[in-house]
């Protein structure tokens, strides 16, 4: 199987029904492991998402992904970003 059916299939794998919590719990995820990469600047921008309206965290996820569009280094967390961006219709 090529790198890019691989790609395929993992996308088909996503789940595309998290809720707001499960939401929340990946960017979590995501802030730890920036702090983890010394990436303060992504960490930041999901301090107290707990407490995040829907549209704060939609604009953080967009503007961390944005950030990180041309550092291939960071793939997995641009990886699970795009998880959540393609989740935050279901915030509420």
């Amino acid at each position: 199987m090529s790198e890019d059916e691989e790609r395929g299939n993992e996308t088909l794998r996503w789940p595309t029904n998290l809720d707001h919590a499960a939401i929340v719990r990946r960017l979590v995820q995501v802030r730890e492991t920036a702090q983890a990469n010394g990436l303060p600047d992504i960490a930041s921008r999901f301090e107290n998402v707990e407490s995040m309206t829907a549209p704060q965290i939609g604009a953080r996820v967009v503007a961390a992904m944005a950030w990180l569009q041309e550092k291939p280094e960071y793939r997995s967390i641009t990886t699970q970003l795009e998880m959540v961006a393609m989740n935050l219709k279901n915030l509420k």
